[in-house]
């Protein structure tokens, strides 16, 4: 790992600002990471929908799935370690994405979600179709496990960080990049139609348990793009 100062000038130089990029520095773990993601409020989207860069989720001091896995990805590089990401699609569901990481031969997630499913994955996994079907079987709207495809590893490497990272703007080309990247199914059709609905303890008293209370909701324009957990 390089030294304290060096990873704090490399922050900056990936686009953030030295305020921005000293907290990152300071994480010397994907468990710190992952500690340094959760304490970011969830990020609502109670005007329009967002892809913030890190630098914007640092300013707003909110963040969902995309935007969390963009900081850990971010704080993974500054740390010396490959910024990857893994996306799971999850057709007529909201899909999810995790930076993710390997200790050994085995792989985990960093992971930002206000459900109780979602959540941290420990290094245990000795490929990503291991970790992603990890999340299957908590993978569900209303009866309906709903996960089908998760991605190969996304080296964020591949995309500008000056856009992701430092950027102003929303980072929608980004997420048209993760969106399209390969992706690999998880179970077959005849698998598909066998599924067993979720029963009642997991779909009504389980699933209502949130990290951040949801506000009232406003009918607000949304964009045609996926929506993120």
């Amino acid at each position: 790992m390089r030294p304290f100062r060096q990873r704090v000038a490399f922050g900056v130089k990936l686009g953030l600002s030295r305020a921005q990029a000293t907290p990152l520095a300071r994480l010397k773990t994907p468990r710190q990471i992952q500690d340094f993601v959760l304490r970011i409020p969830i990020n609502f989207e109670p005007e329009s929908d967002t892809c913030l860069s890190v630098a914007e989720v640092l300013k707003q001091r909110r963040a969902h799935c995309l935007e969390g896995a963009f900081v850990a990805a971010c704080a993974l590089w500054i740390q010396g370690h490959p910024p990857l990401v893994m996306d799971m699609q999850a057709p007529g569901d909201v899909d999810h994405v995790v930076a993710i990481f390997r200790q050994g031969r085995c792989w985990g997630a960093i992971s930002k979600t206000n459900h109780v499913w979602l959540r941290w994955r420990d290094p245990v996994y000795r490929n990503l179709r291991e970790l992603a079907m990890s999340h299957f079987h908590e993978y569900f709207r209303k009866r309906k496990m709903t996960l089908r495809t998760y991605s190969a590893a996304i080296d964020m490497r591949r995309f500008d960080p000056k856009i992701w990272i430092g950027g102003k703007e929303n980072c929608w080309e980004v997420e048209a990049g993760i969106d399209n990247a390969r992706h690999f199914p998880m179970i077959t059709a005849a698998q598909a139609k066998q599924l067993r609905p979720r029963d009642p303890i997991e779909r009504i008293h389980a699933d209502r348990l949130r990290e951040y209370p949801e506000p009232a909701k406003k009918p607000i324009k949304r964009r045609k793009q996926k929506n993120r957990s």
